[in-house]
């Protein structure tokens, strides 16, 4: 029975451009070579990985998308653990393929995660107003009672 997968791997960032096709198509030529349908495969390019992988703090993602038996998912992986340019790799079940972007499009990861632009922090406004406690009444009342009371006896003070 075929299900739908989609595999995700790093592959090693000191790779040179034609290296790294190079991976790319072999594990395409796997899967074709085993009745693989609908096979998209989108190239992130160099990400920062988000903690230290064989001493490498950056990787290339790949990202395969296809319809395959089962049984052809622990050979590819088995292909993946013993490559010594693949960093990770990991396959899930999806429910469908999502389809390939259009030329020039950004791929669904991309569109994700929008630039980052640096706006300006919004500015605290602080409430120093006695309505901030209304709430709690006696709060409200027990503060007031003791300015007052803080300040009656500097005025008897000035006052004599």
């Amino acid at each position: 029975m075929l299900n739908n997968y989609e595999t995700m791997f790093i592959i090693r960032p000191d790779l040179a451009e034609d290296q790294v096709s190079q991976e790319v198509n072999k594990y395409q030529d796997f899967l074709k070579e085993r009745d693989v349908e609908d096979l998209t495969i989108r190239n992130h390019g160099k990400k920062r990985l988000a903690y230290k992988i064989d001493k490498h703090q950056d990787g290339i993602y790949v990202q395969m998308n296809y319809r395959v038996d089962g049984e052809v998912i622990k050979a590819l992986q088995r292909q993946m653990r013993l490559s010594e340019n693949v960093i990770r790799f990991l396959t899930l079940t999806v429910e469908e393929i999502p389809p390939a972007p259009a030329e020039g499009e950004t791929t669904p990861l991309a569109a994700a995660q929008p630039e980052r632009v640096s706006q300006p922090k919004p500015e605290l406004k602080t409430n120093t107003t006695p309505a901030a406690t209304e709430e709690t009444g006696e709060v409200a009342e027990e503060v007031v009672t003791a300015t007052a009371e803080e300040e009656t006896p500097e005025t008897e003070e000035t006052a004599q």
